[in-house]
């Protein structure tokens, strides 16, 4: 009968220290989680936010798309922005890859631009790099291309360097001179070239 009332009493007690220890538990909960730091830093100024919801900048746009012969064409660029009803999109830091069928590449490269797959177009604009995995490296201020195919348009003064030596010229473009045919860049409008032997041998 004791060991009846004990058990008892153990079951009473317990009754009433299990729900104290839970709501110890609970205070506790909240008294540590007052030392989080909620100080938390957003990584753009105020003024940096004004200025994307004001030209509706995008960071690190980024087109991929393949062409109707199966070369991939890849552009992006740092930032790109919108500006208003008025103005030209931009963009800064515009890179690009062509993949041709053949298994080789056209790299692009400039300082500022502009990628619209609505017009189906990409600008490279400024200090524009074009190498090919041939070994031919242009500069130029300016460089047209598609994104629908692999085709491009540098309509001011190149400059260059390829396997046998250094050139310029008034103008280049590339793609394909026939339908589905391979790509080809074309060098016109005054092209001097400037041979090194020592190139050609290697």
């Amino acid at each position: 009968m004791a060991e009846v009332d004990r058990h008892s009493r153990w079951v009473q007690f317990l009754k009433v220290l299990l729900p104290l220890v839970a709501i110890l538990l609970l205070s506790s909960v909240f008294l540590f989680s007052r030392s989080i730091d909620t100080d938390v830093s957003v990584p753009f100024t105020g003024q940096e936010i004004d200025e994307r919801l004001t030209d509706q900048v995008v960071t690190r746009p980024d087109y991929k798309g393949v062409t109707r012969k199966g070369e991939e064409i890849h552009v992006e660029a740092r930032r790109a922005s919108q500006g208003g009803a008025e103005e030209t999109p931009t963009a800064s830091e515009v890179h690009g890859r062509f993949g041709l069928s053949n298994g080789g590449e056209i790299t692009l490269e400039s300082d500022t631009g502009s990628i619209r797959p609505d017009k189906g177009t990409a600008t490279f604009v400024g200090n524009v790099v074009i190498t090919t995995a041939d070994g031919i490296q242009v500069t130029s201020d300016l460089l047209n291309t598609s994104l629908d195919e692999i085709r491009g348009d540098s309509p001011g003064q190149i400059d260059g360097t390829g396997p046998i030596g250094n050139f310029t010229a008034g103008r280049m473009t590339f793609g394909a001179e026939k339908k589905d045919g391979p790509v080809h860049i074309l060098f016109t409008d005054g092209v001097k070239l400037i041979y090194e032997p020592q190139k050609a041998e290697r």
